[in-house]
């Protein structure tokens, strides 16, 4: 196994660790940008976006204007970067899905997996933050991206709560 493809997978395993329904804590390093196997299993949809369930959840399907509580991770695919975790934001994400309150690939993705679900979701920058990117708010020059312009990103998501 090529060198690059076991320290991704260890790398995940240590920056991704999840038991049960909740996600515990998170390394801030890098995931590396290297071959992904998940990614060869994956399901593109027609806008682009594609997914590969880690678990299948046996609860509801989520259905536009139903309330999602989801754990999330996003990565910078072009470096593995980490730019934001439910973790670090003092909990989990609640959103009503397929109203466009979140980025269209993510709010896609909420739609597509049922609850207590675990999926990686590719979303291309088209799905994302486009052209604009997003800036880094904290940056007082306003010349920083926390999402530089069309970027493609990853996220690590566990579906907790459809109601």
């Amino acid at each position: 196994m090529p060198k690059a493809l076991v320290l991704f997978t260890l790398t995940l395993l240590s920056v991704l660790p999840l038991v049960g329904r909740a996600q515990r804590t998170l390394a801030t390093s890098s995931v590396p940008a290297t071959a992904d196997s998940l990614l060869a299993r994956a399901t593109t949809t027609a806008s682009g976006l594609q997914y590969a369930v880690r678990q299948l959840g046996t609860g509801a399907r989520p259905q536009p204007g139903d309330r999602v509580t989801v754990h999330y991770t996003g990565f910078l695919a072009a470096d593995g970067h980490i730019f934001d975790t439910s973790v670090q934001q003092g909990g989990p994400l609640k959103v009503k899905a397929g109203r466009g309150i979140v980025i269209k690939g993510f709010d896609e993705a909420l739609l597509l997996l049922p609850e207590g679900s675990r999926a990686r979701v590719w979303i291309p920058a088209a799905l994302g933050y486009g052209t604009k990117g997003r800036l880094d708010l904290d940056d007082d020059t306003g010349k920083r991206y926390l999402i530089p312009p069309n970027s493609d990103l990853i996220f690590e998501l566990e579906v907790l709560k459809v109601k």
